[in-house]
């Protein structure tokens, strides 16, 4: 009996560790890797690929909360026209949290060097869409 409730701990006790370390969480952090190639290469419709591609898609910004992938999409493009407008991007997660085996949490800072460098913070809710990893809510300030 006491083997077996040994055996229950230690199983346990692995099952929450994979749970807390995130076992999907380094593939959402290479979605992000991917991402700020593609702005840095000026393809804002590469930088997009990893947005759920949904009317249900939310972008919280300075200006409120944008509904849509297209619509997101679009307001890159008009803030971005150019790959010089674009600068260069750099993600640094602060925080990683898998909550589920279908959504990741993330908290982290952005920053854009160009002429006038600019950055600030995020915090993105990946979810597994038809097993994907997308973004389903960004709120960047």
């Amino acid at each position: 009996m006491k083997e077996l409730i040994f055996s229950f701990c230690v199983i346990f006790t692995f099952i929450l560790k994979a749970q807390n370390s995130g076992i999907d969480v380094p593939q959402v952090i290479q979605n992000m890797r991917t991402q700020e190639e593609a702005w840095n290469d000026g393809d804002l419709k590469g930088f997009m690929t990893h947005y759920w591609k949904s009317d249900s898609l939310k972008f919280i910004g300075s200006k409120g909360i944008t509904y849509g992938w297209q619509k997101t999409l679009d307001n890159y493009l008009k803030a971005y026209p150019t790959k010089e407008a674009m600068g260069s991007l750099t993600f640094t997660v602060v925080e990683a949290t898998q909550l589920s085996e279908n959504s990741i949490y993330i908290i982290g800072k952005w920053a854009l060097l160009k002429d006038k460098p600019v950055s600030g913070y995020f915090t993105l809710l990946w979810k597994k869409v038809n097993n994907r990893w997308v973004i389903v809510s960004d709120h960047t300030s």
